[in-house]
């Protein structure tokens, strides 16, 4: 029954994959990954260091797990109207380890809007550095069967042109944000991935990776002095490939005063003809986790048997130390 369900997972995986191009690495928790989201969020937040890192892995019922995980440092630039980042982000699947490695440096501007700059956008520029490699050794081919069994010891007679490529890509996207800490506050962007349309392709045949457009919207929205709604949507598209996500957490805020920002929160998120997936985690000061399971429900649910796959988030975010600046004044003589 294991062999069945791993075939069937194969099986409709090279279905799904004839005739389609190549996709991006992509996050069940993509607010929590702004380095795949969009660029204009560089240096977009409340503090002046962000490190952030992301891991998940999933089909781990079927077959080899697919692992991808993403890390990333950026900052708010001295003059507070532009960011600088780095991001580093790998994937890497199935039985070839099929792998991804990209190395994004990134760079924001924000532009005040408004007498009281409560409305904010930024622009945002990420170069990309790919590089893919794939490990033919562990790969089993049809004309090492020798009648009764498989046997690797038979040359598969297989010539592959290359194992490893490397290319060049350019990403661009603008944000909005609105509101502070406390009170309600909206964000909003759109942001084009692999605007030079690079080729991945491995073999003979061109495998140009089509732009990926993301559309993204999330809101923090205060109930009371202990809870917060924090609804999240994301509408991705790349070339045949579409995906939707839409859902929400509750946040219970447990402490909030100088220096000490501590509360739990969890919600539900549904991804359109793919899967739903559950969230759960914290904010403890400077530290924000949460940990996802996604819940499959789409045609490969009878070879996973609805399992989906874990993801894991990771948030720091430092502040400097700025000191109160004391005027100093003239005691009067009379006193």
């Amino acid at each position: 029954m294991m062999r069945l369900m791993k075939f069937i997972f194969i099986l409709s995986t090279l279905i799904f994959s004839i005739g389609s191009k190549a996709q991006d690495i992509h996050f069940s928790q993509f607010f929590h990954a702004h380095y795949n989201l969009n660029p204009g969020l560089t240096g977009a937040f409340d503090g002046d260091y962000r490190f952030a890192g992301i891991q998940r892995t999933q089909w781990r019922s079927v077959t080899v797990p697919y692992s991808t995980f993403g890390i990333a440092a950026d900052m708010v630039l001295p003059n507070k109207s532009s960011g600088a980042g780095l991001f580093i982000m790998q994937d890497k699947t199935g039985d070839s380890r099929f792998k991804t490695t990209r190395i994004e440096p990134a760079a924001s501007i924000t532009l005040p809007v408004g007498a009281d700059s409560s409305h904010r956008i930024s622009i945002g520029l990420q170069l990309s550095l790919s590089h893919k490699s794939i490990d033919y050794s562990d790969l089993y081919f049809d004309n090492q069967y020798n009648g009764f069994s498989y046997d690797p010891g038979i040359n598969p007679n297989e010539s592959f042109s290359r194992d490893a490529m490397t290319y060049f890509d350019m990403h661009l996207g603008a944000a909005w944000r609105y509101g502070k800490k406390g009170e309600k506050q909206y964000e909003a962007g759109l942001a084009f991935f692999n605007l030079l349309g690079p080729d991945q392709g491995l073999f003979d045949e061109k495998i140009a990776l089509d732009t990926r457009i993301n559309l993204h919207g999330t809101a923090v929205i205060p109930i009371d002095a202990d809870w917060e709604l924090m609804p999240s949507l994301l509408f991705a598209s790349q070339g045949k490939y579409k995906e939707f996500i839409l859902g929400g957490a509750g946040k219970r805020i447990i402490e909030d005063r100088a220096g000490i920002y501590r509360t739990v929160f969890g919600g539900m998120y549904f991804r359109t003809r793919d899967a739903g997936f559950i969230m759960a985690g914290l904010d403890y000061d400077q530290w924000k986790a949460a940990l996802s399971y996604d819940i499959n429900l789409s045609e490969l649910r009878p070879a996973s048997n609805g399992r989906g796959g874990f993801e894991l988030s990771v948030i720091y975010i430092m502040r400097s130390f700025k000191p109160i600046d004391i005027q100093k004044r003239i005691c009067p003589e009379y006193l």
